[in-house]
């Protein structure tokens, strides 16, 4: 197989798995979203060197893979999506970019399980930016969306007790500065 093939064959094997755990009636609306992240990953991609364009496109098809039922292992998404794929031997930037996206860390510290994060190796860089910037532009129906409003919409969903709650509120000045890095370029 051609390193051509391998890249195509890795984003197509990434939206085959969301699609085998998101495309379901529980899930239709998270799957509209990652639909809708992996299109707005595809805008983005220029943003990152063309050997990363695959990966950041990878990523988003599997950034929320963790919210099927049958992988829940922690109850944190990002973490329980990178479990599952690494146990499938997916190439670890993927699985690490899984984990880390979108401001999992505050979400961690929130919920007592930095530790469990930590087990990934978190990046930072144009294609962990483009991922953040791809989710946070992207609504829960799949539709384009500012980050200001994707923001307020997230925050809308939750009662303020929660943890993602409290670290979405957070992380929202180093969210909002990370996808404003990208779109702005």
């Amino acid at each position: 197989m051609t390193s051509v093939e391998a890249v195509k064959d890795l984003v197509e094997s990434a939206a085959r798995l969301a699609k085998l755990h998101l495309d379901t009636s529980e899930l239709s609306r998270r799957w509209l979203h990652v639909q809708g992240v992996a299109r707005r990953a595809n805008e983005l991609s220029g943003t990152v060197d063309e050997p990363d364009r695959p990966v950041l496109v990878a990523a988003a098809w599997l950034h929320d893979i963790g919210y099927a039922p049958d992988l829940i292992k922690t109850g944190m998404h990002s973490i329980d999506g990178a479990l599952y794929l690494k146990d499938l031997d997916y190439p670890e930037r993927i699985v690490a970019l899984v984990a880390h996206h979108t401001g999992a860390r505050y979400e961690a510290a929130e919920r007592g399980l930095i530790k469990e994060l930590d087990r990934f190796p978190r990046e930072e860089s144009a294609v962990a930016d483009a991922l953040a910037a791809a989710d946070l532009t992207t609504s829960p129906d799949g539709m384009p969306i500012t980050v200001q409003d994707r923001i307020d919409e997230i925050l809308n969903r939750y009662p303020e007790h929660s943890s993602v709650y409290r670290a979405i509120s957070r992380a929202r000045p180093a969210l909002v500065e990370q996808t404003v890095r990208v779109v702005n370029q």
